[in-house]
């Protein structure tokens, strides 16, 4: 029988006692032999996942959000513990991507009757250490809305919380000059938010932004978005989403970007986020782990 570890962020969009029961449940209705754990502080995911690694789990499961399963993530890279993803959080972005159910439940039953999948990770360094992302990270506009949405906001209103952080500040939105270094190509170019993206699907099934993005390439790839209106932003927005397509169109406002490893250098400090969760200021670095982290997805 195999051996899993619960960890549980209180505080996520869609983590009521009740939800964590029912996950439990079926988790050990499944064949598991359940650990669990319940997060107090950010920093306890990865703490508690290293604990389980240690002490021989198989797999880790994180019953939470995007910035919860990364924390996790970053304990498990290069070992054999597999992360489940039980989305409980309020855009559960990754598990999208990788079409596990939205439904606690339904995602418990997916991961488990499903296989394992070994995808790349993002890494970055900041003074406070490493930083990991299954989805993007990003500079600018995007960062401030996810450091100024209040978790009471998403535990009420989901992802339209973030939707009415970005009306609030898209009025006061401006480009900033960046110079970008990618694989060792250095370039200029304006950006009012910048993402590194690991996943094509930053609304899973609504909004994809490049067809080609794929989570086990061993390449991230990179927008620029230079806006200093909401208009502009809004103009930018648009034409991404005509480009998903897959054909490269560049504009004076939009760049795009592939590699291996990205230098972010703006002429001013913008606030970054990791899968939805605001972390520091630029610059950074970012480096991409092929193939890093293993995860339990659906078999089909």
């Amino acid at each position: 029988m195999s051996r899993i570890l619960v960890i549980t962020n209180p505080v996520a969009a869609r983590t009521t006692e009740a939800a964590k029961e029912r996950v439990i449940g079926a988790l050990a209705l499944a064949g598991w032999t359940v650990d669990r754990e319940s997060t107090t502080r950010p920093e306890d995911t990865r703490r508690l996942a290293a604990a389980g690694v240690a002490d021989g789990v198989d797999a880790v499961a994180v019953f939470g959000g995007d910035g919860t399963s990364m924390q996790a993530a970053a304990a498990l890279v290069g070992t054999d513990v597999a992360l489940a993803l039980i989305p409980g959080g309020t855009g559960n972005v990754l598990a999208g991507n990788l079409r596990i159910p939205t439904d606690p439940f339904r995602a418990v039953q997916a991961v488990t009757t499903g296989r394992r999948r070994h995808i790349d990770l993002g890494r970055v360094t900041l003074a406070d250490g490493a930083h990991y992302f299954g989805v993007a990270c990003g500079a600018g506009v995007d960062a401030r809305v996810m450091g100024e949405t209040l978790p009471v906001n998403k535990r009420r209103w989901g992802i339209g919380a973030y939707f009415a952080t970005t009306l609030r500040v898209l009025p006061k939105l401006h480009s900033t000059p960046c110079t970008i270094t990618v694989d060792g190509e250095r370039f200029e170019a304006p950006a009012a938010m910048l993402l590194i993206l690991n996943c094509s699907e930053v609304i899973p099934g609504v909004v994809r932004v490049r067809k080609e993005i794929k989570l086990d390439d061993g390449i991230l790839d990179m927008v620029v978005i230079a806006a200093d209106s909401a208009a502009q932003a809004i103009r930018g927005f648009l034409r991404v989403l005509t480009n998903s397509v897959g054909t490269k169109r560049e504009t004076s406002y939009l760049r795009y970007a592939r590699g291996a490893e990205f230098r972010i250098e703006p002429a001013e400090p913008l606030p970054v986020q990791f899968d939805g969760d605001p972390v520091g200021s630029t610059p950074f670095c970012a480096q991409v782990l092929p193939g890093a982290l293993t995860v339990m997805v659906p078999s089909s």
